[in-house]
């Protein structure tokens, strides 16, 4: 029998005082019992999200929490803004167009982040601009952008800020209110530690008379219905009873940690995992890291699905490859979560065995080691 890791950003490991709500009976989601908890949930997501406005629940990955920002704030023929370092800043944009909106786009190198500054010369040029989508934490290169000053930007404009906050929320730093970030949108199955099929919204004052203007096609994913709904502490159709149980025990978790902490933990496991990379002679791979993924380049002639396959295959350990363009040119360990220190060193000791089968001249043990001073002075 095979023990397995998870060291993939989304899905990643849950806790089984989460996956053992999720095997209690069954709740009819129209009773005060599943209303109570449903309430809890709703509340203790604020917390989460570092937030006074109410924060929508959506049966969906996070990719239906972003196409659902879309047809929640725009209209036929509006203009929006997709300021993008990755892949998920490019869904932004194959979103957009799906609805016959071309935003225009500011495209920053994959590696790279978006540059501040970019964002409000565009703002200036193009006043009609409507909304401006980004992400926070860009998983596919590993890298997070500036949103505190982002946010500060487009706060001086009629826009909205709308950013994709999937895999960082939680587990890195992230204020929406503080940051004036008008819709932030997460899922489940990464910081919040449950499995995937659960999405969320934190909308502002100002995002909100944007949808009540809105004019876009929209039915299940309208958030005046879940807005509603809120009020009488149940979902406007039916929820995934058994993942909201388990999300407030993962609520519950997040709070007895505190926020604050979890960061900072993020944040000691992500320099340990860049100084174990380091120590073997992987190149790191992006401009201002973020907390929750760590990428390095793959050693010059060999292949990154092949590291991805043998860690899997034969140690039961799951990394992710490079996404779009770095597919195949990069590895990226994850931290976040329930990820924690001991996984890491798991994760390390294994990859420099792959890396030995393959052929790469390294001293074993010196990844480890690496990760392990790193881990002593947190």
């Amino acid at each position: 029998m095979k023990k397995h890791y998870l060291l993939t950003p989304g899905p990643t490991p849950i806790p089984p005082e989460i996956s053992l709500k999720e095997a209690l009976p069954i709740l009819h989601h129209r009773t005060s019992e599943f209303a109570a908890i449903f309430s809890d949930v709703a509340e203790g997501l604020k917390y989460v999200f570092q937030t006074r406005n109410d924060v929508l629940i959506l049966a969906s990955s996070g990719t239906g929490a972003m196409e659902s920002s879309v047809v929640n704030l725009l209209n036929p023929g509006d203009e929006a803004l997709v300021a993008s370092c990755g892949n998920f800043g490019e869904r932004w944009v194959k979103i957009l167009e799906a609805y016959g909106i071309k935003p225009q786009v500011i495209a920053a190198e994959w590696g790279d982040v978006v540059n501040p500054a970019v964002i409000e010369a565009a703002l200036k040029a193009n006043p009609k601009i409507k909304a401006v989508y980004t992400t926070f934490t860009e998983t596919s290169t590993g890298v997070a952008n500036d949103i505190a000053a982002i946010g500060a930007i487009v706060a001086r404009t009629p826009a909205v800020l709308v950013v994709d906050a999937i895999s960082g929320l939680v587990s890195q730093e992230f204020l929406t209110d503080a940051w004036h970030v008008d819709v932030a949108v997460c899922g489940s199955q990464k910081g919040f530690m449950l499995a995937p099929g659960l999405a969320f919204v934190s909308a502002s004052e100002k995002a909100w008379k944007l949808v009540e203007q809105a004019r876009l096609p929209r039915f299940y994913w309208d958030w005046r219905k879940m807005k509603k709904s809120l009020a009488t502490k149940e979902t406007p159709f039916t929820p995934p009873v058994t993942l909201i149980v388990a999300l407030q025990e993962a609520i519950k978790m997040i709070k007895a940690d505190g926020i604050e902490n979890i960061w900072k933990q993020s944040s000691l496991l992500a320099r340990a995992a860049r100084a174990g990379m380091k120590a073997i002679g992987l190149e790191l791979f992006g401009q201002r890291p973020c907390e929750v993924v760590t990428s390095a380049k793959v050693p010059e002639g060999m292949e990154g699905g092949k590291i991805v396959k043998m860690l899997r295959e034969e140690f039961g350990v799951s990394i992710a490859g490079g996404q779009g363009a770095l597919k195949g040119k990069i590895i990226r360990f994850a931290h976040m979560g329930y990820i924690g220190k001991a996984d890491i060193l798991v994760g390390f000791a294994c990859l420099e065995m792959v890396l030995t089968k393959l052929g790469y001249k390294l001293e074993k043990g010196k990844a480890v080691a690496a990760a392990e001073d790193e881990l002593l002075k947190g």
